[in-house]
């Protein structure tokens, strides 16, 4: 898949294509939807299937310091829209002078004029444009004037829930990660880098390897999970392959220290290794309980023991 940050990394002489439009973050089962069908009208036209997105998020340019809970970063929002079928995924960098573009000279610059749009892909709810003034309705009117199709797909509903990264973000945000896995199509993941702690879990005899994230990540409510611990590894091809190792994760401020710094940690099951530098992701796959605080730190450790039982039954279903 090839991989342009900006409308001018485009290859020159970049022939016809069909586009998907959209911030995509999450790729949910409502986004892979819409990749689904730009990918099914490529192969249908034998044209490559180019996904837009922005980066970033529009919300925190139009509303500064709104920064939306991000619930995929862009390398893995490249990778699943890879794993989809996508020929060409595009960045384009959101500014203020893209957030007044008016609606026809959007569809004209980029759809046109760079991406050669044959075919143009979105949700029923998409808007673009300045002040959002633009719609599915006047992009199939902007369609028939400059050369290319409009499709408008519904979105996906599930026992009256419409899957949006809105409603995604309120379950991870409530520790509702089996909620989340049902939006999702996949457990939620934090990516980050291992980094050393304070080892506090080693002395407790629970190693555990603390991940920083970027700002900004959409982080599921404090409390203890069951996860899968995500490394990448190379086998002897040298093609990196990634390894998911069951895992017990606490997401929180360790308030029995009195902590203060959310940190999410990773006690991986049954491995010793040492994961630091390591570019790491955790999957959330079920909520064990909520974050407490212990008077005795033999009670923490008595119910960690139980925590880690737990998770390797919930792991196992």
């Amino acid at each position: 898949m090839q991989r342009w940050r900006g409308l001018e990394a485009v290859p020159t002489g970049w022939g016809r294509s069909v586009v998907t439009v959209g911030v995509f973050d999450g790729v949910h089962r409502g986004h892979q939807r819409l990749i689904g069908r730009a990918v099914e009208r490529a192969r249908e036209r034998g044209l490559p299937a180019v996904l837009v997105t922005f980066d970033p998020h529009p919300a925190e340019v139009v509303r500064p310091g709104s920064h939306p809970a991000r619930l995929t970063t862009l390398p893995r929002r490249a990778e699943l829209a890879a794993e989809l079928g996508i020929d060409a995924f595009c960045v384009l960098p959101f500014t203020l002078e893209l957030a007044r573009t008016e609606p026809a000279e959007f569809a004209h610059e980029v759809l046109v004029e760079r991406l050669h749009a044959a075919d143009v892909i979105v949700g029923r709810n998409f808007t673009f444009g300045h002040k959002a003034a633009g719609d599915v309705a006047l992009l199939t009117r902007l369609g028939q004037r400059f050369g290319f199709g409009v499709e408008g797909l519904d979105l996906i509903r599930d026992d009256g829930v419409t899957f949006s990264s809105t409603y995604i973000r309120a379950c991870i945000d409530a520790g509702d990660v089996t909620a989340a896995t049902a939006a999702l199509g996949r457990p939620h993941r934090v990516e980050g880098v291992v980094v050393h702690g304070d080892r506090r879990g080693r002395e407790l005899g629970f190693p555990t390897a603390n991940i920083a994230s970027a700002p900004h990540t959409a982080l599921p409510a404090d409390g203890v999970y069951a996860g899968r611990f995500v490394i990448g590894s190379a086998d002897r091809d040298g093609v990196a392959r990634p390894r998911l190792l069951p895992a017990a994760v606490s997401v929180g401020t360790n308030p029995t220290f009195s902590g203060r710094v959310r940190t999410v940690e990773a006690f991986v099951l049954d491995v010793d290794e040492d994961f630091y530098g390591h570019e790491v992701g955790v999957d959330f796959v079920a909520r064990v309980r909520g974050q407490e605080r212990f008077e005795r730190i033999e009670d923490l450790v008595t119910q960690m023991h139980r925590d880690i039982e737990q998770v390797r039954e919930l792991l196992v279903r």
